[in-house]
C-alpha cells in the first residue's frame, strides 16, 4: 500500500460524549484545572445538544450531552456511559485527509464542512474509527482561533478552579475486546499512516495484556492499544469492555511539567488517585538506580510512579474513574526525555486497577 500523503500534525480535541455536559465542565474545570472557552446548542445551530469547549495548555477537550432522548449523542450515552467519541487530528488539508482514508477503506460519518464566522474558517471531516469512536480531521486557517466560528459562541467563564496544572494531551490509551488488536493496529498504520512505535505484553497473577502502540505526527498523535489475554480470572481490560459495551478510550493522559504540584493540587480539589501496588517502591532504587530529585518517599506519598529508558526518566500517577461505570479515567505523565510508556509501570497499573476492582467487590 502506497505512503499516506496526507500530513496528521497533532491531537487537535476530543470530544466526549457524556449525560450531562454542565457537570462535567464543572468537574474539568474545577478539579482538573481546564477553562471554558466557548459553548454551542441548538441557538447557535447545534439541535439536540449541549457543548462547552474547555482548554488547558494545548489541550482543549470538549463535552457534548443530550438535550432529549433520541440522537447520536443519547444513543451513545445510553450504550456506553460518558465516554470519548471523537479523537480530532489536525491537518492542514481535510479534504485529501478524507478522501484518502476513505479510499483506503475507512467509513465516511461526516463530508467535510467549512465552518466560516468573523473572518475565521476552519474545515472538519469525520471517518468511523475501528470501533465505537470517530476521528475527525480539522483544518484551521487561524490555529488559534474559534474551535467551530459561527457554532460557537465564546464564554468568559473566567479562571478555572486554580493554577494551570497540564501543557497539553499526551496520549490516549484504549481497551479492546479480545482479538481486536492486530486489526486495530492495522487500521492505524494501514488507513492512517500511523508508524507501531512500541510492544508490551504484560502478565499478573491472574490476568493480562497485549498492547502495541500506534504513533503519528512526530510523536504527537499516540494511541496505545491494549487488548486482554486469558488469564485465572476477568482482568481490569475485560472490566473495562463489559462496563463501557465494547472497545473504547480507558484512559486519556495528560502532560505536565511538575507533577508533584500536579498531584498536590488534584488532591486538595478531592481527585482520588490509584494507589501503587504493595512493595512498588521497595525495590525502585534497585530497578532503576539513583533517582536523582525524585526521592522514593516523595513519591510513594502521592503514588507516583516512576521509570527509565534509554532517552530519559518517565513519571506518572493515574485517577480513579469518577463516572458511574467506573469506566474512563486520566493520567498524569511527566517526560524528562523519556519517549517509552513506563514498562514497568504498565505493570503496575494493571496491578493496581485489579487491587481496585477486589476492594470494589468486597
Amino acid at each position: 500500500m502506497e505512503v499516506l500523503r496526507v500530513e496528521l500534525t497533532r491531537v487537535e480535541h476530543a470530544e466526549l460524549f457524556v449525560g450531562d455536559a454542565a457537570l462535567s465542565a464543572y468537574y474539568f474545570c474545577h478539579a482538573l484545572g481546564f477553562r471554558m472557552v466557548a459553548s454551542g446548542g441548538p441557538e447557535t445551530g447545534l439541535p439536540g445538544r449541549r457543548s462547552f469547549v474547555l482548554e488547558q495548555g494545548a489541550a482543549r477537550l470538549v463535552v457534548t450531552s443530550a438535550l432529549g432522548a433520541e440522537g447520536e449523542v443519547a444513543a451513545y450515552v445510553r450504550a456506553h456511559g460518558d465516554g470519548v467519541r471523537d479523537i480530532a487530528l489536525g491537518t492542514p488539508d481535510a479534504h485529501t485527509a478524507f478522501r484518502e482514508a476513505v479510499s483506503r477503506g475507512a467509513r465516511a460519518v461526516a463530508e467535510p464542512f467549512t465552518y466560516e464566522a468573523d473572518g475565521q474558517r476552519v474545515v472538519k471531516a469525520t471517518i468511523a474509527g475501528p470501533g465505537n469512536w470517530v476521528h475527525s480531521f480539522i483544518q484551521r486557517d487561524t490555529p488559534s482561533g474559534a474551535y467551530l466560528p459561527g457554532a460557537y459562541l465564546p464564554v468568559d467563564a473566567g479562571p478555572s478552579g486554580g493554577a494551570t496544572l497540564f501543557s497539553g494531551v499526551d496520549h490516549f490509551a484504549f481497551a479492546l475486546e479480545r482479538g481486536r488488536l492486530l486489526d486495530t493496529v492495522g487500521f492505524y498504520v494501514d488507513v492512517l499512516g500511523f508508524a507501531q512505535t512500541h510492544q508490551e505484553d504484560v502478565r499478573t497473577e491472574y490476568s493480562g495484556m497485549s498492547s502495541r502502540v500506534v504513533q503519528a505526527a512526530g510523536g504527537q498523535v499516540c494511541f496505545p492499544l491494549q487488548e486482554p489475554v486469558a488469564g485465572a480470572r476477568r482482568g481490569q481490560l475485560e472490566d473495562f469492555v463489559d462496563a463501557h459495551g465494547g472497545s473504547g478510550v480507558q484512559h486519556l493522559a495528560f502532560l505536565a511539567d511538575d507533577i508533584t504540584r500536579a498531584v498536590d493540587a488534584l488532591t486538595q480539589r478531592g481527585v482520588g488517585l490509584l494507589d501503587a501496588p504493595r512493595g512498588y517502591y521497595e525495590d525502585l532504587e534497585a530497578r532503576l538506580g539513583t533517582l536523582g530529585p525524585f526521592r522514593r518517599e516523595l513519591l510513594q506519598a502521592r503514588n507516583i510512579l516512576m521509570d527509565r529508558d534509554a532517552w530519559g526518566v518517565l513519571l506518572q500517577v493515574f485517577t480513579r474513574s469518577q463516572h458511574a461505570r467506573r469506566t474512563l479515567f486520566f493520567e498524569v505523565i511527566q517526560r524528562q526525555q523519556a519517549r517509552g510508556f513506563g514498562g514497568a509501570n504498565i505493570q503496575a497499573l494493571y496491578a493496581a486497577k485489579e487491587q481496585e476492582a477486589t476492594r470494589a467487590a468486597g
